[in-house]
This record gives structure tokens, sequence and C-alpha cells, in this order.
């Protein structure tokens, strides 16, 4: 999982592979840990690179969401592929998330 801070405030985060029940409490406290410490009020989980995600991914993106609506801090979505977009709106989580198309599309909202 690559992290990039773009600005002091904003911290963006490229996994790539699989997010499933293998990996996800490591994944979700990575994420938990770029919330809490320093500076970072806005969180942007670039999935471009990531293959698939499993009820486990998704439980661990709803919490960190949870924690980061708790914090007054931001966490959205991009460069969410087709077969992964399905599992939100089949899920109705891309009501919960916020989800742009791409990095320039989230700067530019």
């Amino acid at each position: 999982m690559q992290s990039t801070l773009v600005n002091p405030n904003m911290t963006v985060i490229r996994p790539n592979g699989s997010i499933n029940g293998a990996n996800a409490l490591e994944f979700e406290r990575k994420l938990t840990t770029l919330l809490t410490q320093g500076d970072c009020s806005i969180l942007l989980l670039d999935l471009g690179k990531v293959e698939s995600i499993d009820s486990a991914a998704v439980l661990a993106l709803v919490s960190v969401l949870k924690l980061s609506q708790n914090m007054g801090r931001r966490f959205s979505l991009c460069s969410v592929s087709p077969a992964l977009k399905m599992i939100f709106e089949l899920t109705q989580l891309d009501r919960l998330f916020e989800i742009y198309e791409d990095e320039s599309a989230f700067t530019n909202a």
C-alpha cells in the first residue's frame, strides 16, 4: 500500500491487489493510524489498482468512515473500478461514501 502526502492536511492511499479477510484488519489499522496521527484531515483512498474486495474489506472501509466522521475528518474513495463499484451499489454503500471518478475529480470538487 502506497501512501502519498499531497499537502499537510491530505493523504492519498493507493492499495493494490486484493483486500480480503487475510489482510483487511491490517489495512484498517493502517488507515486508522493515518487518520488518528498527525494533521491528516482528508484521507483519499485511490482504489485504481485494487482488483477485488470482500465483506471483510467492506467492513474495514465502513469502520474507517465512521471513525473519520466521529473525528470530523473526510474519508473519500476514487478510481473505483466497475466491478468494485457494483459491490458498493449492491450494498448501497455508494450512498454512504463520497466516490469520485479519479483524484483530479476529487481535487476539483
